[in-house]
């Protein structure tokens, strides 16, 4: 096979596989939070309700796609394409095993962070030009909390660059060849774990649509596919964390006796049911909680980490 061959089979893979996954999340999701509620999930369509997500997405696709006369029509529109795209351009980043990544640039952890500093402009637009005040206060209410968890999410990876001694991806877990980072970055780890919940907007951290108090924010005026958009994007995001955590933290797609890809594919499974997990066990903090807990915990801890980290180094070093 033809190196161009080759690559156009990978990206079309990694395309095809984001999206896949993201829409058997919903069936998963909805599996696993049943097992763990101890009541019943999906078992209707399909075996084992497999087909359910084949039925939401013909509903999805079959409910009028409506734009609000109020709203600034373009932007609304493109808003729910943002996540989405910034989602899948993160992806061609990700090493999924030795030689199996879209690029893989020397600055990848620094493309990472700005792309996910983009997906911000989603919810943001999203909220303004649904042109009502629930959108607005959550649109409001997404950009204040992904911009601040994207603070110390940035520097909690810092002392993982510290360690690798560089931001290219590939070189961050083969520098995991002997001891995974998520036993001297511990700290670190939790840190990411925490602002990957928030940046996601997932449970508990879902304040920018909690529906006892916004309806459903920022996207309360989207229907039909535009709506799915914004699923869509959540679970891409979701997949994408688990996934960046097991090549921060967890040593990528080193393992014994099974294949590098599997080994890559069973540590981000077992983190997207974290995720799930997550959901299931913890309620939802107030507004003000979730920012102290930013700037008044996880700050401080993922710097005390980066000095620590730092002169650790130093001194091995000197």
């Amino acid at each position: 096979m033809s190196n161009d061959l080759r690559q156009l089979v990978i990206i079309f893979s990694v395309l095809a596989g984001a999206i896949f996954t993201s829409a058997m999340l919903i069936w998963l999701e909805r599996r696993l939070l049943a097992l763990w509620q101890d009541r019943y999930g999906p078992n209707r369509v399909g075996p084992w309700g497999l087909f359910q997500v084949i039925a939401d997405m013909i509903k999805i696709l079959w409910k009028e796609d409506w734009i609000p006369p109020f709203a600034e029509k373009r932007i609304f529109v493109i808003a729910p394409a943002i996540i989405v795209a910034t989602a899948l351009l993160s992806f061609a980043i990700v090493p999924f095993a030795p030689g199996i990544s879209v690029v893989d640039p020397d600055v990848g952890l620094l493309l990472i962070l700005a792309l996910s500093s983009l997906s911000v402009y989603s919810t943001t637009l999203a909220g303004w030009s649904s042109g009502s005040k629930y959108p607005l206060l959550g649109g409001l209410r997404a950009a204040a909390q992904m911009i601040s968890y994207e603070v110390f999410m940035g520097l909690s990876l810092m002392g993982v660059v510290i360690l690798a001694g560089s931001f290219n991806l590939t070189k961050i877990v083969e520098a995991q060849e002997n001891l995974w980072f998520c036993i001297p970055q511990f700290p670190g780890f939790m840190a990411f774990f925490i602002a990957g919940l928030a940046e996601t907007r997932r449970l508990p951290f879902d304040l920018p649509e909690a529906e006892n108090e916004l309806v459903a924010g920022y996207h309360s005026e989207y229907s039909g596919m535009k709506f799915g958009m914004f699923f869509v994007g959540e679970y891409l995001g979701v997949t994408l964390i688990s996934a960046l955590m097991v090549v921060f933290f967890f040593g990528g797609w080193k393992g014994p006796w099974l294949p590098p890809l599997l080994w890559f594919f069973i540590k981000t499974f077992v983190f997207i049911c974290s995720f799930i997990l997550v959901r299931a066990a913890l309620p939802r903090p107030r507004y003000d909680q979730l920012m102290a807990l930013a700037w008044k915990v996880m700050l401080p801890l993922t710097l005390a980490n980066l000095l620590i980290t730092g002169g650790i180094v130093l001194a091995a070093r000197g």
